[in-house]
């Protein structure tokens, strides 16, 4: 039977119906993202790639702890200043926004999926890292994991260490020694070690006042050096030594938890009541599996993009990167995450991308209401992120500026606190 004009007008329609509702199909299957680590830098990226997209991004992150403790400003913890609850933020809200929680430890990522700990795997059509850092321990002999859990904390990671280094400078004997190993460059936060000699020797001040802090460095210069011995002159005259890198030998060799001893490089050996070990750092042990760091200690990136030079559609973020100029820091990591947010939206097809702008600042508290601060501004140049201008406090600034300081400090952790996981 031929179709009669009514039944081609049928034909029509419908195929006119299967052509308008396909393309709306396909947009509809949101693309996948998966974002590994949940830090300032992993939180921040997952809550603006999801709300940003419009439901177009489908954003998973995979992080182990229930609590993320920030390690910027853990020191405030350590000086009285702060409760550590203070410093420690949860999930919820990222699901509020739309990102899908997963508790569990990433083991691997490979470019368009993430391999974790129960053996299962999840696909993406892009992956983001951002795992934090990792410690050197083969270094140094006699330190281990248990070691700095049990008995010569880094407390670099916070949490349970920081908790047992107040305890244990709180402890210390009447007129005792407390000595801090920072490590060499590069490592998180390049004031955190010196603003915890701050924060220990206000302790100190109040109940130990006889005692004595020792910073065996493995650098001759560190970040706002003259400001911190300013403020350790002003505040706790005669309580801190500073021995740089020149004689050490570039650090320290071994450590001995049963004599609460340190071994410099150059062979002298330091005994102390409270031992503060930083070790040398690396990328989380995650990029490290995953060949996303080459050869070395840190994962290259595209200084745009960030998008890893050894692994395509893989993006690294804030500690683990080399990252150019930018220093390892919560505020880098938060910088980071907006753009790459951004950059990863147009390489799904949702959005333009826009030329990389970074900032950094760092605050560090030296006493009560006595704050400095130093930061810049970045691009991405041609083969790494670059400083384009920078700031930092002035040593003799008034008490004034130096309140305004601390105040500013308080004022950012809360913003960046809601920015990365409210």
């Amino acid at each position: 039977m031929q179709p009669t004009r009514r039944d081609l007008g049928k034909l029509v329609a419908a195929a006119g119906a299967v052509t308008l509702f396909a393309p709306n199909v396909a947009r509809a299957a949101a693309q996948k993202l998966i974002v590994v680590g949940g830090g300032p830098g992993g939180a921040t990226l997952a809550k603006y790639a999801a709300k940003d997209s419009g439901g177009a991004i489908d954003v998973t992150l995979v992080e182990q702890n229930p609590l993320h403790t920030t390690c910027f400003f853990s020191n405030l913890y350590l000086g009285g200043f702060w409760d550590l609850d203070k410093l420690s933020h949860g999930y919820d809200a990222m699901r509020a926004h739309g990102v899908d929680v997963i508790h569990q430890r990433a083991k691997a990522v490979e470019s368009g999926k993430v391999i974790l700990a129960d053996g299962s795997t999840l696909v993406a059509d892009r992956v983001v890292v951002a795992p934090g850092i990792d410690f050197k321990f083969d270094l140094y002999d006699g330190y281990d994991e248990h070691v700095a859990a049990t008995r010569i904390p880094h407390a670099y990671k916070a949490g349970p260490q920081t908790q047992l280094l107040k305890k244990q400078v709180e402890a210390m004997p009447e007129g005792g020694t407390f000595i801090i190993c920072p490590p060499p460059n590069p490592f998180r936060c390049p004031p955190g070690p010196y603003e915890r000699v701050s924060m220990v020797a206000s302790i100190m001040k109040q109940k130990n006042p006889s005692g004595k802090i020792l910073i065996l460095d493995a650098k001759d210069k560190h970040s706002k050096m003259a400001l911190f011995q300013e403020a350790w002159e002003r505040h706790t005259p005669g309580m801190v030594e500073f021995v740089p890198a020149e004689f050490t030998g570039g650090g320290i060799a071994s450590v001995d938890a049963k004599a609460m001893t340190v071994t410099t490089l150059d062979d002298e050996t330091f005994e102390g009541d409270v031992i503060n070990m930083i070790p040398a750092q690396k990328a989380g042990k995650v990029a490290i599996d995953s060949g996303l760091t080459g050869d070395g200690d840190w994962a290259p990136v595209d200084p745009v993009t960030m998008e890893s030079t050894l692994v395509k559609g893989v993006h690294v973020l804030g500690d683990a990167c080399a990252n150019g100029d930018m220093p390892k820091s919560g505020f880098s990591a938060n910088s980071q995450a907006k753009v790459v947010a951004n950059q990863v939206r147009a390489a799904m097809g949702v959005g333009k991308a826009f030329p990389p702008r970074f900032r950094n600042t760092c605050w560090s508290l030296l006493a009560e209401d006595d704050g400095v601060k130093v930061g810049a501004d970045y691009k991405s140049g041609k083969d790494k992120i670059t400083k384009t201008e920078g700031f930092i406090s002035q040593v003799g600034e008034s008490a004034d500026i130096r309140a305004a300081t601390a105040s500013e400090a308080v004022g950012w952790y809360e913003a960046i606190s809601r920015d990365a996981w409210g």
